[in-house]
């Protein structure tokens, strides 16, 4: 089947909080730390044993300002000892630091970055010089399994690396793919050390959330032999943590209307319920019951009855409660060789591996979002509207509540394997030979989700007038039992009073792997001009799997509980339901929820097979699975040229680089496509070219004052999850089909950037950097109609007789915006303070975005709302306050990022969903004790920041408000106490 393309159609207030360290706990074993001293880059082999080493915090500041003046394109680096004194778990808290960067975090630790407003989908991470992603699985409401190419960079431990680089300018020998930066991570190599060296930490974690103490530690071994032309490096992290989280959500709001043209209640009281009046229904089509057309569908729903048929309300209102098991572990290791002055042979190998088992307990009035049976039957009072539209607040009878139970099992698996050959063939010519892989594997092989029912609950109320902290009553069962009874809960496989139960099964996994090949040139033609030139083989390989639970036929769902042999489970079940069901407390209030150890040790329902309790196989090609199967290969070709000059011009030096990218790209792609009943799986095959010239100019008007240039044509390929047909379905129905988009183009983009940066000591940096780029296209999903001719399908294949039109919704390139901004970052010694204070630094960055999009809020939507690109916090800022003595040192990291929106469009006729602004604190304190031994006491999200999402509305309804909770949780201060060691 072919698919044809379908056509496109000022200073930040800075808010002080008050933070206290408080009680650090742990208790602490000696080892020793991994204190990443690093050296110069590899010396000539003239003097290839004189080797400088670097240490303490402002030596690898030094190292990484004298980095940023050698770099012709523009770049920012953190050095190892920056990486290893900061109080940072992951690469992701590193890279926050430099300016531009903001990331998000998920559990209360750096994920996914930013880069100067554009989101981890337009940046590229290059890992010892070959690209590479790794992804992992998170809470639904931070994004679920990663599909995308945007790099978790969680996975990783900071102490692996001993530099990070972020290249903001592009030149031609960088690969393509980015529209915000590419990150380089490189980890230590034999020859960044003397000799034998030898270093560690333990270090001892304690959680204020969890209340529980967990080890971390670091090892790392090198040396080098035969007079230094052969070296070995090893290199271990470890740790554990588990991370409580509270919460509470309501997945979305909606209207009573929102689903079908049956509204969700049945009467409403104006007298505190003691009378009740009954609300007609509107005779109308669904949605439209909900809009200012519902007097012309059904007269008699005016007054109150109409305010309530359109008043937004959270359509699933619950607490949770998350308790993650983190692991991650990182392994590196190193052999390099140099038989003569003209030749170096590295190989690179990595293993880390990050796991994070979570249990979900939630609680929730599920009757809000139903849709189906029963409908309508709650009635609604001591009610308050606000004046955007909202249900803020009201109580209820005839509710029915869920309580659930979901356990994941989460492991990212990443390996890499690369071999480097630098050879030198004359005084002016060399080249660089790197070929390797990478392979990442996030797999979840138990989703599971468990969920007792109360039905027709007399005095439920929620009260939304704060946002972020509502409070709920769960009232009582028609038995009178409370939520901490057994008498309160049902295990049901029937529909009679509403939804049934569920044994939801959905494993599934992702898969990311990288081969690459290129060969770089190098030649001086003189002293002022080098030409560079390159050819680069790469192929990215997608693979996405997820099986669900069903049963009879292949593509009959059956999530719930209407299972051969269900009616054993379930008299089973409420024979004992309190042997089958645990104690959490949320909220302030403890709750009986299903509990999962009890039930899988019971009735085996992770066998994958039917038994005397049910049908508990699983299949990828359901209606409901189908989605999340899909495959694509991108085989990347590219080859370059490049021209490096340098020179002076009266008395100013100058330096930069000219070039082009030449790229071609070949695409194929395989999904799923299909309604209840078929499927047909869709293989589509595609090639498209880019040229993407570069320049990049710096000059020195006066001494270490740096005026730099660059300018670029960049692209972005779209993710392969959206690129893959398939992911929808077809209804022969209703002539409609949902499906990915093969044809879908980059986003591409006009790039411009200059800078100033004034280097007055060895010490100290001052830059000011501004940047535009004008982004040609954006992605978005939209509705158009075809011929199933133009969509590559015979009519037969769907049933039909003729070549009919189909409504077809997919992803299409729409119009792009412009993107600008500026950045501002001074790093300063206080030397010229008197005493102590002499020892004290501090460094601060400053970034402002703005970019504007036309967005199509819905898929059938004809005009345009204009908001922020997704990801683009207009503001954010770091700053870091650093005392350096000869024993004890320390410092406070304080990161700040604005709000911004996260995703476009995410249902019940919403308009975005985002995350408000957020403050991280991190703070470290070291002792030294002798040249090898250091204490060191941290804490890491001091400020317990929470994770606090919004959603917002503009739609037909008038509901108008912008700032509705989404998800709100905190997971407490992490504090580290431990000790280092080197030798």
């Amino acid at each position: 089947m072919k698919i044809n393309k379908p056509h496109s159609i000022a200073v930040s207030k800075i808010l002080c909080q008050g933070i206290s360290l408080g009680a650090m706990t742990a208790l602490l074993a000696s080892t020793v730390v991994f204190a990443q001293d690093a050296a110069a880059p590899m010396p000539a082999a003239s003097d290839q044993e004189t080797v400088v080493v670097v240490t303490g915090f402002r030596g690898s500041l030094q190292t990484a300002i004298n980095e940023k003046k050698r770099s012709t394109d523009m770049v920012d680096v953190i050095k190892s000892e920056d990486i290893g004194q900061f109080p940072d778990l992951n690469l992701a808290e590193s890279l926050q630091r430099i300016p531009g960067v903001s990331i998000d975090r998920d559990g209360g630790e750096g994920k996914q970055i930013t880069v100067r407003g554009l989101n981890s989908e337009f940046s590229r991470t290059r890992l010892n010089g070959l690209e590479a992603l790794a992804t992992t699985g998170s809470k639904d409401s931070s994004g679920g399994t990663n599909r995308g190419r945007g790099f978790d960079f969680n996975v990783f431990a900071a102490d692996l690396f001993n530099s990070l680089t972020v290249r903001k300018s592009l030149s031609a020998e960088i690969e393509e793919g980015s529209l915000g930066a590419t990150v380089d991570l490189q980890t230590a190599r034999p020859f960044d050390y003397k000799g034998f060296t030898m270093a560690g930490s333990l270090q001892a974690g304690y959680n204020d959330a969890a209340r529980k103490t967990e080890p971390r530690g670091t090892f790392m071994i090198s040396n080098r032999w035969a007079d230094g032309r052969l070296g070995a490096l090893l290199s271990v992290a470890y740790g554990t943590r588990t991370v409580i989280e509270n919460s509470t959500n309501t997945t979305r709001w909606e209207n009573a209307y929102a689903v079908s043209n049956v509204g969700r209640f049945e009467r409403y009281s104006t007298d505190g319920g003691n009378t009740f009046i009954n609300i007609p229904q509107c005779t109308g089509a669904g949605g439209v019951c909900n809009t200012t057309e519902v007097n012309a569908q059904n007269p008699t729903l005016t007054g109150e009855a109409q305010k309530l048929a359109r008043a937004e309300h959270p359509r699933i209102p619950r607490y949770n409660h998350f308790e993650t098991a983190q692991k991650r572990l990182g392994v590196t290791g190193s052999f390099q060789m140099r038989p003569n002055e003209n030749t170096l042979v590295t190989l690179d190998g990595m293993f880390a591996e990050f796991g994070a088992n979570r249990d979900e307990w939630e609680i929730e009035a599920i009757s809000f979002s139903r849709s189906g049976q029963g409908l309508p039957k709650t009635d609604v009072y001591n009610y308050t509207i606000d004046s955007e539209g909202t249900l803020v607040k009201g109580s209820f009878n005839d509710v029915d509540i869920r309580a659930e139970h979901r356990y994941d099992e989460l492991t990212t698996t990443f390996t890499q394997l690369n071999l480097t050959w630098d050879q030198t063939w004359s005084d002016r010519l060399s080249t660089k030979v790197l070929i390797g892989s990478s392979k990442s594997r996030q797999d979840n092989p138990e989703q599971t989700t468990f969920t007792f029912e109360s039905y027709n609950v007399a005095g439920y109320s929620y009260d939304y007038t704060d946002m972020t902290h509502p409070v709920f009553d769960y009232g009582k069962s028609k038995s009178g039992c409370t939520t901490d009874q057994a008498c309160y809960w049902t295990y049901s496989t029937s529909t009679a009073n509403g939804d049934q139960s569920l044994i939801r099964i959905r494993p599934q996994s992702v898969t990311n792997a990288f081969s690459t090949a290129k060969i770089d040139l190098k030649y001086e033609v003189n002293d002022n001009l080098t030409f560079k030139g390159g050819y680069a083989s790469k192929s990215y390989d997608f693979n996405s799997t997820e099986y669900g639970r069903y049963t009879s036929a292949p593509l009959t769902r059956d999530e719930n509980a209407t299972t051969a042999g269900s009616s054993l489970l379930a008299s089973t079940i409420n024979g004992n339901i309190a042997g089958f069901s645990q104690s959490v407390t949320v909220g302030g209030n403890t709750y009986l929820i299903p509990n999962l150890n009890v039930i899988r040790d019971t009735f085996n329902y992770d066998c994958r097979c039917t038994n005397s309790y049910g049908t508990f196989t699983v299949n990828n090609t359901n209606s409901s699975s189908r989605t999340g199967n899909r495959i694509a290969q991108e085989i990347d070709k590219a080859a370059f040229i490049q021209l490096d000059f340098k020179g002076d011009i009266g008395s100013i030096p100058y330096r930069g680089n000219i070039g082009t990218r030449e790229v071609e790209t070949n695409l194929t792609a395989t999904g799923y496509v299909g309604g209840s009943t078929s499927s047909i799986l869709t293989t589509v095959k595609r090639r498209y070219k880019d040229s993407l010239p570069a320049m990049n100019v710096m000059i020195e008007p006066r001494e270490n004052l740096y005026l730099r240039f660059a300018a670029a044509k960049t692209m972005a390929r779209p993710t392969l999850l959206s690129l893959t047909p398939g992911g929808g379905s077809i209804n022969t129905t209703a002539k409609t089909i949902t499906t990915g988009n093969p044809y879908l183009e980059p986003t591409r983009a006009d790039t411009m950037d200059f800078s100033v940066e004034w280097y007055p000591d060895k010490d100290t940096l001052v830059t000011l950097g501004l940047f535009n780029k004008k982004l040609h296209s954006y992605i978005q999903t939209r509705a158009q109609s075809f011929k199933l001719s133009e969509l590559g399908y015979t009519p037969s294949d769907l049933g039909e007789t003729s070549d009919v039109s189909y409504l077809v919704t997919t992803p299409v390139n729409t119009a792009g915006g412009n993107l600008k901004g500026y950045e501002f970052n001074i790093q300063k010694p206080f030397t010229f303070l008197p005493g102590f204070l002499s020892r004290t630094g501090g460094i601060f960055n400053y970034t402002h975005v703005e970019s504007k999009i036309q967005y199509y809020t819905s898929a059938t939507a004809t005009t345009t709302t204009q908001a922020d690109l997704l990801g683009l916090s207009p503001e954010a800022w770091n700053a870091t306050l650093y005392y350096e003595g000869k024993a004890l040192s320390g410092r406070v990291a304080v990161s700040y990022r604005d709000g911004y929106l996260s995703q476009l469009a995410p249902g019940s006729s919403a308009d975005f969903w985002g995350k408000n602004e957020t403050m991280n604190v991190d703070a470290q304190i070291t002792y030294k004790v002798n040249k090898n031994l250091t204490f060191i006491l941290e804490g890491i999200n001091l400020s317990n920041e929470p994770d606090n999402r919004y959603i917002s509305y503009n739609t037909a309804q008038g509901n108008t408000a912008q700032n509705l909770l989404y998800d709100y949780g905190t997971s407490g201060r992490q504090y580290y106490l431990g000790l280092r060691y080197k030798y």
